[in-house]
């Protein structure tokens, strides 16, 4: 009898031959975990509200990514038309165009997305380079290691350099975001309890280190930051290489390296996001989950979400005709969902750490509330080292999940006030009332299927022996 792992972000997985067939890491993630986790009496509850949150934050994610794609690509054409006048709702039919090419290759040509992301990774490494060379190169001046690395600047007006630095922390944890996007393809990848979390660890390092390289040499390029703040463009960084090569055809290239890697980030979290929405349909938690938990059996992929993902995407872009601020509001939902749903599961990771509910050897047997047993999996961080890892991955997401809250500079008016907690807020409060109302009759946590037929074969292979 094969016992439970746990990967190092809760996601646990084990065969009972007698009744129950739980599998993870799993599309579901976060909700999954905290279905396995959580005390008897609260599970369902908890593995609801984080599901909700899971599934609003990659959505509006998705909405995010195409908002950034045509945005930044309607700033290009400002660059080469100075006369060019932008409007939102071309802005808004470039981000729906981009949608819709992300579903064609999430549905038409999907046999070849893997390779399509393989050449996406190569890429990326190689427009780190193609901007990070002539960025530096080409540079009028360089400002000295004691501006860059000592010099803080307070834009914002808050009444401290220190208060400043942490709600200027949002862009930051915004480009960390969706750690967890290939959780949720695990059923589709091999051996997914090990190269799950080395997926994970590698995209963060790869990431991590590109990302830092091209922060120091764009700080370092940087020039006069008060006349670069003023630019016409809504990012800054094509006013940055527009400065340092001094030609408009090298900063075009160079931002159309951004341009399409933020295109690209859009195929992956549509094909995130479907699967996320598609297992919580699928362990029936969401209106309509008959439907939405269908999957193409020709190619085996869930086509429905998939457009449901794409079609949710174009509805909130919509709102941009009206209000940006209320867009801007909804893409911030990303974080505090995400975040909030990472902390959920977290928590409850290190409470069975500290309660000694998860053994360190898979031979040994470990009841919990649940009377599901737990065993460390292939990826852990042993004894005391784990629990610091948890509490100091909890202590920070409730920093994150604060200051990301805050306006972005003061005075506060109603068009820079930053409504994202509300919205938070109301998606947690709404799950829960749907759940206590309507849901809690059809969802009973992530599906646990029987396997009578793997039990009936173990059966015939012992008489056979």
């Amino acid at each position: 009898m094969q016992s439970p792992t746990l990967s190092p972000l809760g996601a646990v997985s084990f065969a009972d031959m007698r009744a129950l067939h739980y599998r993870a890491p799993v599309s579901a993630g976060q909700y999954h975990w905290c279905a396995m986790l959580a005390p008897r009496e609260y599970k369902n509850l908890a593995s609801y509200v984080t599901g909700w949150l899971t599934v609003c934050g990659w959505q509006a994610a998705v909405t995010s990514s195409s908002y950034l794609s045509g945005t930044m690509l309607q700033n290009l054409i400002m660059l080469n038309h100075p006369t060019y006048q932008p409007k939102t709702w071309q802005a808004m039919l470039l981000m729906w165009a981009g949608l819709l090419i992300a579903v064609f290759l999430n549905t038409i040509v999907s046999n070849f997305l893997p390779k399509i992301e393989g050449a996406i990774l190569i890429f990326h490494v190689l427009g780190f380079f193609a901007i990070l060379i002539p960025l530096t190169y080409l540079a009028p001046s360089q400002s000295s290691g004691s501006v860059v690395f000592t010099q803080f600047v307070n834009n914002g007006g808050w009444p401290s350099q220190g208060l400043s630095f942490w709600v200027g922390l949002n862009s930051t944890v915004f480009m960390f975001l969706g750690a967890d996007s290939v959780i949720h393809m695990s059923e589709e990848i091999y051996d997914a309890a090990r190269n799950v979390p080395r997926a994970i660890i590698w995209s963060i390092l790869i990431n991590g280190m590109l990302g830092f390289g091209l922060l120091l040499g764009t700080l370092f390029t940087l020039g006069d930051l008060g006349r670069v703040l003023k630019t016409r463009y809504d990012y800054v960084f094509i006013q940055i290489f527009l400065d340092n090569t001094g030609s408009i055809s090298g900063a075009t290239t160079m931002a159309c390296i951004l341009l399409c890697l933020t295109f690209f980030s859009t195929i992956g979290l549509v094909a995130s996001s479907s699967r996320m929405t598609w297992a919580f349909a699928r362990d029936r938690g969401l209106p309509g989950w008959r439907y939405l938990s269908k999957v193409e059996s020709k190619r085996a992929i869930p086509v429905i979400t998939i457009l449901f993902t794409a079609i949710f995407a174009i509805l909130l872009d919509l709102i941009d005709l009206g209000s940006s601020t209320v867009l801007n509001d909804i893409m911030s939902l990303s974080v505090n969902s995400m975040y909030g749903s990472y902390f959920i599961s977290a928590s409850l990771l290190l409470w069975r750490r500290c309660a000694g509910d998860i053994v360190d050897d898979r031979r040994e047997t470990c009841i919990t509330a649940n009377s599901i047993r737990l065993s460390w999996g292939p990826w852990r961080i042993p004894g005391i080292l784990g629990i610091i890892n948890n509490a100091f991955a909890c202590v920070w997401m409730v920093v994150v999940l604060f200051f990301t809250s805050w306006p972005p500079a003061t005075p506060v008016t109603a068009s820079t006030m930053n409504y994202s907690i509300f919205v938070t807020f109301f998606v947690a409060i709404v799950s829960t009332i749907y759940y206590i109302v309507w849901a809690r009759k059809s969802y009973h946590g992530p599906v646990v299927e029987t396997v009578q037929s793997v039990e009936m074969g173990a059966t015939e292979s012992l008489k056979s022996a």
